[in-house]
Order: C-alpha cells, then structure tokens, then sequence
C-alpha cells in the first residue's frame, strides 16, 4: 500500500542505527517544528534511539498529507512510527508511558495497527485523551477504546502492519480516517489509547474540508459495504448505490445533529460544555 515518492525528506539530527520510535512530521512552521522536538526529547523521546523525519511544507508545500506520510511511512526504520503535528506538546506522560501503554494494548489486542489520541467509536460516540483548545485534560469513554477512525494530531503507526494512505485522495483532512479503514482491510484494528498530550490547534473546517469529505465519501463508498463512520468533526455514511453527493452530504448533518443528542452518545455534550 505504500509506494515510493520523490518528496524530500530530511532528517534532524543523526539518525540512530536501530531507532525504536520515529517522530515524523510535515513541517509549517519551523519554531513549531523545534519546540515540539524539545518537547518530546524531554520526555524520553531521545535522539539517540529515535529518529525525526520530516517534509519542509514552508514555502510551496511539497506534498498533502496523503502523500507526504506516505513517503515518511517509506523512510522510517523505527518499528513504530509517530505521525504528529507540529504544535503537539507532551504534558506528563513520557516515553515510558508510552511504551507501557502500546506493550498492555499489544497484549490485549496483538492486530492493533493504529493508535491515537481522539477517535470516532460509532455514530455519536466519541473517545478522547487530550487537552486543546476544546478544553483542558479531556478524558472521554473506557480507555482503551476500538475506535473506526482517529484524529490527525496523533497517529502512531506500527510499520510491521504494513499499511498506508489511499493514493487517490489529496488533502490534509480524513486521513486519520483512511488509515483506519485501511487497517480494518487487512484485518487490523485502531484503537484510542490513554496518552495525554496537548495539541495547541483547535482544528478548522473551510472549503477544503468539504471537498475532502466529499472525495473520501466516494472513494470508500465504493470499496465498502454501507455503512456509518464517525471521525471525531463529521459523521458520514458510506453507501455504494447511486446518491447525490449534495443531498446526502446535507443529510448527513442533519442526522449527525440527531445522533449527537442521544442518551447513548458521549464525547459530544461534554466538549460543548468546556468550550462554554
């Protein structure tokens, strides 16, 4: 699933001779970039047994999401790869925490391929361990949580599984979620793991969003059998027969409105009330 690519990535630092982790990101903002490093250095995260990639997006961008974490996906030697934004900063939990935390999901669920920090359950329902502009120290679901998709600022590949990006989707939104169905095709799972980091972003929504969701509903819709996925901004049904992609879009919302009210559905009513 991933193939070759001519973007330039470069490396900080020296390259370890048998990393344990990868940090990689596309790179915007250079002092982002730098503080996010120290941040994770000083957690553990050592250059001296983890590798830092990166894709220089400062001036013209080099490449989307897809086809830039695809190449760093190619680059990475390390057996687990952190796909991250720039502007994630670690908090308390460290790099022993972490090792912890994949070792117990190892155990429990040893087909686990992608592990984040904010997911989709089902329609509604929402697992979260963050702090964000959204709110502080958000802790929402049963952790561990099996989730159908994750959230972009955090996604923590093992590179044995073997999976990737969809090559025929551009952009920089869903593809947390592409990652996951693409996992769940080969038999793997994702899963939303108790690692409290913070991501100083709120996220945004604008023109590109929706012709990114546009695009991402036609290209699974023809690969899967209907069906609802719920991403951590949008809820969106997966169905191969014919449909206007105008009037489903707009009923997806509305149900999405719906859907979020229910008794059942968590995540939803509590970050309304932290924005408050």
């Amino acid at each position: 699933m991933m193939t070759p690519s001519s973007v330039n990535i470069f490396s900080v630092g020296s390259r370890p001779h048998t990393p344990a982790y990868a940090v990689a990101t596309l790179v915007t903002d250079r002092q982002h970039h730098a503080d996010m490093r120290a941040s994770l250095i000083g957690g553990g995260f050592s250059q001296t047994d983890c590798e830092y990639l990166a894709i220089d997006n400062t001036g013209n961008n080099q490449a989307d999401a897809y086809r830039g974490l695809n190449a760093l996906l190619n680059a990475a030697q390390a057996p687990i790869v952190i796909l991250c934004h720039q502007d994630i900063r670690l908090i308390a939990d460290g790099r022993a925490h972490l090792d912890r935390t994949l070792a117990a999901l190892t155990e429990a669920d040893p087909t686990w391929a992608v592990a984040g920090n904010a997911g989709g359950i089902g329609p509604g329902r929402l697992a979260i361990r963050i702090s964000d502009p959204h709110g502080r120290n958000r802790h929402i679901g049963k952790l561990p949580a099996r989730v159908q998709s994750l959230d972009e600022n955090l996604l923590i590949v093992r590179r044995d599984a073997r999976i990737g990006f969809s090559i025929d989707l551009t952009g920089f939104h869903f593809y947390g979620a592409d990652i996951c169905l693409h996992a769940s095709q080969t038999g793997h799972t994702a899963y939303v793991i108790d690692f409290h980091l913070e991501h100083i972003s709120p996220g945004r929504k604008g023109a590109d969003f929706v012709a990114a969701e546009t695009a991402f509903r036609a290209k699974w819709s023809k690969a899967l059998s209907p069906r609802w996925l719920q991403t951590t901004c949008s809820l969106i049904r997966l169905s191969p027969g014919p449909v206007n992609r105008a009037m489903q879009g707009r009923f997806d919302r509305v149900f999405s409105g719906v859907v979020r009210r229910l008794p059942r559905s968590s995540g939803w009513k509590r970050l309304k009330a932290e924005r408050a």
